[in-house]
């Protein structure tokens, strides 16, 4: 496998660090009302200000849909993953890749003392690489026209 340079850092400097979230006392259904709201497929859940979960599409789908719950009565905290996996700024593209795939998640918060500083997805990741690798590829092109020019 090639050695990715990047951090994670970096993809949620490039991405944004806008954080949704919603308590653990509220309704799936207004959890799900959130995520389409902001089109995004995943919200962390929050208690005084701690990250004590993250709730998913997947798990709507999979904890209240096909129990046969109901999202207005069923409330975040009965769904939502706990405890999260989570990683500092720090760490590199390539380690959080492998975090996640082998985890089966698709969302992953970004730490640092305790403090929500983003939330990254896989398709943030996809989309970075390909970014990486496109400038690599320009680089290499810029290269090879300067020492056999045409």
């Amino acid at each position: 496998m090639i050695k990715l340079e990047g951090t994670v850092g970096s993809v949620l400097r490039l991405k944004g660090s806008e954080v949704w979230y919603v308590a653990e006392d509220q309704t799936v259904y207004e959890a799900i009302e959130k995520m389409a709201d902001k089109g995004v497929g995943a919200l962390l859940v929050l208690s005084a200000g701690k990250l004590v979960g993250i709730i998913s599409e997947r798990d709507y789908a999979r904890k209240v849909i096909l129990k046969g719950k109901s999202s207005t009565m069923t409330l975040v905290k009965e769904i939502m993953t706990s405890p999260v996996i989570s990683v500092p700024q720090d760490r590199a593209v390539d380690e959080c890749m492998i975090l996640m795939t082998r985890n089966h998640i698709r969302h992953l918060p970004i730490m640092e003392h305790e403090k929500v500083l983003g939330v990254i997805s896989i398709g943030d990741l996809v989309k970075w690489l390909v970014s990486e690798q496109e400038e690599t590829i320009k680089h290499l092109q810029n290269y090879i026209s300067a020492q056999y020019p045409s």
